[in-house]
């Protein structure tokens, strides 16, 4: 049984969720406390009474701690890789790179404590001094996905508390375990009680509290985008800071002067990797017509040898789909994307046992051409290992079409010409822009974000994230 952390204490929840691993559906990662209503009150009461003093704590303080987790994570990637491909489906060496980007994301906030700074300026009046300050915003509730169980947490929790602020987290009910192992390394790094609580069950419930209770000072979410709107509403309402990370609807552009294995391989990545379950996938390739025939015969010769296997076995290119309503999900939109007229040109089908025969939720990675942009499979986000390909007459057309979407997260191009690469960096309506790269992938050091309906409110990573997790004091002394 792994409990939740309240107030410092592990405390133990009226209900019990099983963490199934989606390689092997027989296979139970562990038990987890779900917390109801009233825990989540008591987390959010021991949230406020703690805020005051880790506010005003030093910044060595803040650094040491942080600094200390990171360092942990950091020694126990391979275990903790583990872990995280076990309970998300991610191949092996996907979960351990995560893992590594969360400690290095700890280690990174550990740094910004240090270096919260302000500015002393002179007022426009004689012998009055102005003093520019960053103080916590308090209370910050932190809701995050099942998708990167591991980085999203870490990329929140840490510059939350190397601001000062106190946290209350509810992790995706799917993935747990992750979440579990922050809070326990945080709680052994020497983080006094109530600064951070870890609050595990339903959103329904547990989400629900923190939305209503005004001593949380702001949320930040990652999730749908139905769900980020009820976010939105709930915080405007009672005037609670908010930042949002939604869907995404990524193009990437393959222009005629493109290298071949370069486009194909950012393709596949973008595309499929992590079972395309990254918000930063590249659902939709829009390709121009004197490299498209050989763009697409590339890209289906590629996907023959991706391997669909268990997420922790060697050589596995790509693990399960995260659960059975998810797999279902995507089967939908394989069979939409067939009715509205697109031509399926590889893969779609599931797999009902893996190589070792154990029951999973595996889908062999879907490609579909002759789309277009009308098309629902084209307008709507999947989250799962479905591909498009739009052909476009020129560049103009490609990036006409690139905009084309209410969302605006991350872009991609590949070509070989400066002035296209050029151009694209500056007009595609992204917060994100890839060129030979693919759109998934980020450094942790840098703002991540996007634009329209993707994200809403300050960047996330880097120290941009000061803006969302600090409010501005402006100090004035008459000398």
């Amino acid at each position: 049984m792994f409990r939740n952390l309240i107030g410092g204490e592990w405390v133990e929840g009226p209900r019990v969720s099983r963490n199934i691993n989606p390689s092997d559906t027989r296979d139970v990662v562990g038990e987890f406390a779900q917390a109801d209503a009233a825990q989540a009150r008591q987390a959010i009461a021991a949230a406020a009474q703690a805020q005051p003093a880790w506010g005003l704590s030093t910044p060595q303080q803040r650094f040491d701690i942080l600094d200390a987790a990171g360092a942990e994570i950091l020694a126990r990637k391979a275990e903790l890789g583990d872990l995280l491909a076990r309970e998300e489906g991610k191949t092996l060496p996907e979960a351990i790179g995560e893992v590594a980007r969360a400690g290095n994301i700890f280690k990174f906030f550990a740094g910004e404590a240090l270096r919260v700074g302000g500015d002393v300026v002179p007022s426009v009046r004689p012998s009055v001094g102005v003093e520019v300050t960053r103080e916590p915003v308090g209370v910050v509730g932190l809701i995050t996905p099942w998708n990167f169980p591991i980085a999203i947490p870490a990329w929140k929790i840490a510059p939350a508390l190397a601001y000062g602020n106190t946290v209350v987290l509810k992790p995706a009910d799917l993935v747990p375990g992750s979440a579990w192992a922050i809070a326990d390394i945080l709680h052994r790094a020497g983080l006094p009680a109530g600064v951070f609580n870890l609050l595990m069950g339903r959103g329904s419930e547990v989400g629900q509290v923190l939305l209503d209770d005004r001593r949380v000072d702001a949320i930040s979410f990652t999730g749908s985008v139905a769900t980020g709107q009820r976010i939105a509403q709930a915080c405007v309402a009672r005037m609670a800071k908010f930042q949002l990370e939604m869907g995404g609807k990524n193009p990437m552009v393959v222009l005629d002067d493109a290298d071949l294995d370069v486009a194909v391989n950012a393709a596949l990545n973008s595309g499929f990797f992590s079972t395309g379950q990254r918000c930063t996938a590249s659902s939709r390739l829009i390709v121009t017509e004197g490299i498209h025939d050989r763009f697409i015969a590339a890209m289906a010769e590629k996907m023959k040898a991706l391997k669909v296997d268990d997420a922790r076995k060697k050589g596995t290119d790509i693990g399960p789909v995260v659960d059975d309503k998810q797999l279902e999900q995507n089967l939908r939109y394989v069979s939409i994307a067939a009715a509205e007229g697109a031509k399926l040109v590889a893969g779609g089908e599931t797999i009902d046992k893996n190589d070792d025969g154990a029951p999973g939720y595996y889908m062999r990675p879907a490609l579909f051409a002759e789309t277009t942009a009308a098309m629902r499979i084209n307008r709507e986000e999947v989250f799962g290992p479905v591909v498009s390909v739009i052909r476009a007459k020129n560049y103009d057309e490609a990036l006409a079409l690139a905009n084309d979407t209410e969302f605006g997260l991350s872009a991609g191009i590949a070509t070989t010409s400066l002035k296209y690469a050029t151009h694209f960096k500056r007009h595609v309506q992204a917060g994100m822009v890839m060129v030979n790269l693919p759109t998934a992938g980020v450094d942790y050091h840098v703002p991540f974000g996007g634009r329209k309906g993707s994200s809403y409110g300050p960047r996330e990573q880097g120290r941009y994230a000061a803006e969302f997790y600090t409010t501005v004091k402006t100090a004035y002394t008459a000398a």
